[in-house]
This record gives C-alpha cells, sequence and structure tokens, in this order.
C-alpha cells in the first residue's frame, strides 16, 4: 500500500512537471494581451468580467473537456491525437469514405501540433526573458540574443536525453506553481473581492454587455489553456489518476489565484498592464523570478520537443512519413528518442519565428489559431469515439460534444481575426507538413499497387525454383518483402547474380496496425511454405519500438530456431522514377521520390545488425 501511494506521488509530480509546463507557462502572456490590447477599459467590472471568464474557460475546457471526458478515450491505454485518431477510425471501419475523411481530419490536427510546437517554445522563452526588461529598461536589447542562446541550449542538449535532466521537471515545475499561487495570493490579500469573479455571473454579464468585445477577446483568452492537449498525449506516460490530481490540486488553484492576483493588480495600478506577471512581484525578487519563469518555459519546450519526437515516430508506423533516423538515448527506456533532423528542424522554424516576430505580444497574435482548431479537432473525434467506439446513444453523444464544439467553435473563430497578424505561420508549418504527409501516403499507395502489379506469387514461385533448385548455401537468408505471398525483388536480384539459394529463407512483411501495442504473443505470425521456407508477418503497434531480430527470436519453440551468426538479411533499395500518368500531380511525385530517397534505411529502422545486411537495388516507375 505505501509502495502504491509512492508510485502515485511519483507520477503526480511527474505530470506537474511534463505534463502542464505549458499551461502553467501561459501566466505570462495571457493577461497582458487580453488586456494590452486596449480593447478592454479598465473599470472594475471589466477586470471581474475577464477573469471570471479566465476562471471559466479553464473549468469548460481543461477541466470538463479534457480531466473529465477525452481522458476517458483511452486506446489500450494511450492518449493524444494519434491514438485518438487510430480509435475513430477503427470504430468507423465499416464505414470507408467517412474513415478516410475522419484520417484526413485527424492527420491535419497531428499537422498543427507541428505549427504549435514552433510557437510555443518561441513565446515561452521569450516571454520569460522579458522580465528583464521589467528589472531595467537596458536590458531590452539584450532580450531577443538571450532567447535564441536558451533556445540553442535547449536543441543541442536533446541528443544527450533527458533521464538525468527529466528528474528535476517535476520538483521546479511544483515550484513554479507555488511562487504562481504565493504571488497570486499576496496581490489578492491588498483586493480580495477579486475572489468573486469566480462567480459566472460575472462573465455572463460581461458577454452580454459587450458581446463584440468579447468575441475580439478570445484570441487571447484561449492563451490560458494553450498546453491542453498535453492533459492527454501524456495519458500513457503517467495514467489518468495522476494527471486529475495535479490538476484539481495543484495547477488549478495556482492558476486561478495568479491571474486573479494579476487582476487584482491591474485594479490597482492599470499601468502594470505592460506585463503585470512581472510587476506582481517585489523589486528584490524580479531577477529570481526571471530566472525560474525562464526555467520553467524551458521545461514546458522541453516536454513540447521530446512530444514532437514520440508523435512523429508514431506517424511514421501509421505509414504517414518516410522512416527517420532515430536514436535511443536511454537503455532502459525505449520511449525516450532523438530524432537529429526533427530536432534541428523545429529549431530553424523556432529562430525563424523569434526573428519574424521579435516579441512575446506579437507571437501571441500567432499563436491560439492552432490550438483552437487542434481542440475542435479533439471535439470531432471524440464524438465518433464515443458514439461508434463506445455505442452511447446518439443524444446523448450530442449532448457531451456539441457543447464543447460549440466553444471551441468560438475561440477557433475569434482566433482568425488573428490570421492576417500571424496566425498565418503555424498554419502554414501544418499546411506544408501535411502536404508532405498526404505525398508520402498516396506515394506509398502508388508504390504498392505498382510492386502488386508485376508481383509474382510466392507459393508457385518456390514450386517452379525447387524443379532444378540452385545451389543452396549454409546460413538463413531473411527477405523483406512489402506483401505476404509475394516474391521479393532482393530475391529475384540475389538468384539472378549470386544463383545461389541459402539453406533457410524467411519472407518477411512488418505489418503496423492502428493499435498503440501489439503484445509478443500476437508480434509473430508463421507460416511453413516446404524447402525450408517460411512466410513470416511481424505486427508492430504505432508506439511498439520495432527490433526484427529480436521479434525472429520468437520463432524458436515454433518448428525453427534463427541463429543470428549465420543470418543475413536482404533488401530492396527501389529508386523510384516519377513518370506522367495517372498518378500524382508531377511535382507531388518528384517529391516523394526525394522523400524516398532520404528516407532512413529499413536497416537502421528495424535494428538489424549492419554486418549482415545486404542491399540490392531496382527502378520502379510510378
Amino acid at each position: 500500500m505505501a509502495t502504491s501511494q509512492s508510485s502515485l506521488r511519483a507520477l503526480t509530480l511527474g505530470a506537474i512537471g511534463v505534463v502542464y509546463g505549458d499551461i502553467g507557462t501561459s501566466v505570462l502572456y495571457a493577461v497582458k494581451e487580453v488586456f494590452g490590447a486596449g480593447h478592454v477599459p479598465f473599470t472594475v467590472d471589466n477586470v471581474m468580467g475577464i477573469l471570471s471568464i479566465f476562471f471559466w474557460t479553464l473549468t469548460i475546457i481543461i477541466s470538463l473537456k479534457y480531466v473529465t471526458l477525452v481522458l476517458r478515450a483511452d486506446n489500450n491505454g494511450e492518449g493524444g491525437l494519434v491514438a485518438m485518431l487510430a480509435l475513430a477510425s477503427q470504430s468507423v471501419k465499416d464505414k470507408p469514405r467517412l474513415r478516410r475523411v475522419l484520417l484526413l481530419v485527424g492527420i491535419f490536427g497531428t499537422c498543427l501540433f507541428y505549427g504549435d510546437g514552433v510557437i510555443t517554445p518561441a513565446i515561452s522563452v521569450l516571454s520569460a526573458v522579458e522580465g528583464l526588461e521589467v528589472v531595467s529598461p537596458n536590458f531590452k536589447k539584450a532580450v531577443l540574443p538571450l532567447t535564441l542562446v536558451i533556445l540553442f541550449g535547449l536543441f543541442a542538449v536533446q541528443k544527450r536525453g533527458t533521464a538525468d535532466i527529466g528528474r528535476f521537471f517535476g520538483p521546479i515545475t511544483l515550484v513554479w506553481f507555488s511562487v504562481l499561487a504565493l504571488l497570486g495570493v499576496w496581490h489578492i490579500g491588498h483586493n480580495p473581492e477579486v475572489l468573486w469573479a469566480i462567480s459566472p455571473h460575472h462573465a455572463l454579464r460581461f458577454i452580454w454587455t459587450q458581446p463584440v468585445t468579447t468575441f475580439i477577446i478570445l484570441g487571447a483568452v484561449v492563451l490560458c489553456v494553450t498546453g491542453g492537449e498535453a492533459l492527454y498525449a501524456d495519458l500513457g506516460h503517467f495514467g489518468k489518476k495522476p494527471i486529475r490530481i495535479a490538476w484539481f490540486f495543484v495547477v488549478m488553484p495556482a492558476l486561478t489565484l495568479n491571474y486573479f492576483g494579476q487582476g487584482a493588480l491591474l485594479m490597482q495600478d492599470p499601468t502594470a498592464v505592460t506585463n503585470p506577471f512581472f510587476m506582481m512581484a517585489p523589486e528584490w525578487a524580479l531577477l529570481p523570478l526571471v530566472g525560474l519563469a525562464t526555467l520553467a518555459t524551458v521545461i514546458a519546450s522541453q516536454a513540447l520537443i521530446t512530444g514532437a519526437f514520440s508523435v512523429t515516430k508514431q506517424v511514421v508506423q501509421l505509414g504517414y512519413l518516410p522512416r527517420f533516423q532515430v536514436w535511443h538515448t536511454n537503455i532502459k527506456e525505449t520511449g525516450q528518442i532523438y530524432m537529429p533532423l526533427v530536432n534541428w528542424g523545429l529549431f530553424v522554424l523556432i529562430v525563424l519565428a523569434v526573428l519574424l516576430f521579435k516579441s512575446s505580444s506579437n507571437l501571441a497574435a500567432a499563436y491560439g489559431i492552432a490550438v483552437t482548431l487542434d481542440m475542435l479537432i479533439t471535439t470531432v473525434l471524440t464524438f465518433f469515439v464515443i458514439r461508434y467506439a463506445w455505442h452511447y446513444p446518439l443524444l446523448l453523444c450530442l449532448a457531451a460534444t456539441s457543447a464543447f464544439f460549440m466553444v471551441d467553435l468560438a475561440f477557433f473563430s475569434s482566433n482568425l481575426l488573428k490570421l492576417a497578424d500571424g496566425g498565418w505561420f503555424p498554419l502554414l508549418i501544418a499546411a506544408g507538413v501535411f502536404t508532405l504527409m498526404l505525398t508520402w501516403k498516396d506515394g506509398r499507395r502508388l508504390l504498392n499497387q505498382k510492386l502488386a502489379t508485376d508481383a509474382i506469387d510466392l507459393n508457385s514461385f518456390l514450386e517452379a525454383v525447387f524443379v532444378n533448385p540452385p545451389t543452396r548455401v549454409a546460413g538463413n537468408a531473411v527477405f523483406l518483402t512489402a506483401a505476404p505471398g509475394t516474391v521479393p525483388n532482393a530475391m529475384l536480384h540475389n538468384l539472378k547474380h549470386n544463383k545461389v539459394l541459402h539453406e533457410v529463407n524467411l519472407f518477411v512483411t512488418v505489418v503496423n496496425h492502428e493499435v498503440p501495442w501489439i503484445g509478443m504473443d500476437k508480434r509473430l505470425e508463421l507460416e511453413a511454405l516446404g524447402h525450408d521456407c517460411w512466410q513470416v508477418v511481424v505486427n508492430y503497434g504505432f508506439k511498439n519500438d520495432p527490433d526484427l531480430p529480436r521479434a525472429l527470436q520468437l520463432m524458436k519453440g515454433r518448428g525453427f530456431e534463427l541463429d543470428p551468426m549465420s543470418t543475413s538479411y536482404f533488401l530492396s533499395r527501389d529508386i523510384i522514377a516519377p513518370t506522367l500518368g495517372s498518378g500524382m500531380a508531377p511535382w507531388r511525385e518528384k517529391l516523394f521520390a526525394q522523400m524516398h530517397l532520404n528516407a532512413s534505411g529499413a536497416a537502421n529502422f528495424l535494428k538489424l545488425p549492419s554486418n549482415s545486411v545486404v542491399e540490392l537495388g531496382s527502378k520502379i516507375e510510378i
């Protein structure tokens, strides 16, 4: 029992550090952006109305939608938009047209994550470093260079993994939330009537009397819930209970107290709107607060970068992106990975965002549109999960999701006003990634169709070969093939050039499924073809870590045991030649050919021993 309680405390502390890092740094800029734009005059009623809107936005979107409803939609214990997409698409697999639409919508939602992943570290770190301007205006020129140095350092250490520094995330973030609460309580003590803003009538009165202003400021109000998606995305790492405990007992109270404290400060001193968060602190605490805020934003950014690696790996295994080079940074934790291309690609885009927008206020104009559209997509997918996977009554499903849909739609519509001021930036990134994903998916479909058209039936081929068999040489040959029951190109080339056949031949197809995990008991499907030839299907979920040699060891006790020392792996390295025809547009075919050429080799992806791999090339026209 004591061990169980200790584990729960550790997971809750971990959830505070990883899950809530992003939403915890929203206090740096959310209130400033609502009042700083000049749309809301400084009156007591207006401040109370805005604080009430903040509180009920946190309650409706985070407490009710994500913590209460969406966390229930786990896919074999896993969360995140990819897991939700897999769950929704599986639930409507008997409706192929609807399934295709949901896949497109869900994949675009995943692409929006990358847009958000660029803006979040940029605005978070920049807003923390801008605290130096409150210390002294002389620091203004140092803000941009210092921000870029911090971001470079953050991305440079990724290849070392997060095992050593990750253990400090929870405690540091807990200190951060404690400071948020203390600052809030101190200012609420000077103006305790702000606590009445918890009453929804203040929010409703503001909305009723100033509907146009409300619609405009929703684009800034939504900044208080950025990072909400992380609750669901990290479900598999921490579980529902620690995430819920962390939210209701630590994070939401601290955020509410801090927002209300900022409101109390603004009632006393409207000039504090230039940076209400840092102006809450006494002068002696300013520099330590800037340092703590910078640490908190780095942690928030770290969680997002790690999430980008994880999401990319999942999308690759779902077949929407080519294989990337993956480094495992922890021998014990397979989930701790590093992707050089993703890491430095994100860094370049973040630097571009910082240099393009130059301040957290300008970045706030770009922030929100990707987040709100992602929230909208999550709500839509949730409806299909609870209706078609859980089989709840239609009216109940509509009741459970329509209110959230309307709230999400209102926030998204308001953010569309910021499209020209910077909202285009994350959407452009998402559109670029979406184009790459669709091109890869369609290109793979065309490639597989071409291979299927030219394919030779494996059983018939083996019968013909063994009528007058070639020389058999000692050892085992593993041939990778895209589809079971077809002859791999690598085998045809091997017979043509080497004119030999190994003693044992395995024809292996790796199949990735739309479920997070597939256990070792279902990893291997085995069929004997005679003449010491075997058809093998290896199954992986999108969160499994592919390791083909390890999977093939499961053949032991099932009729054959593979000796790693006498096994060679034969792969076909196809070169794509775009041609005019009924395939994709010429530019997309050229893009696919380039992506295919630059994709990380199957040998690395499947963890094949490099000294046992033979690659044989072939040219394929699509």
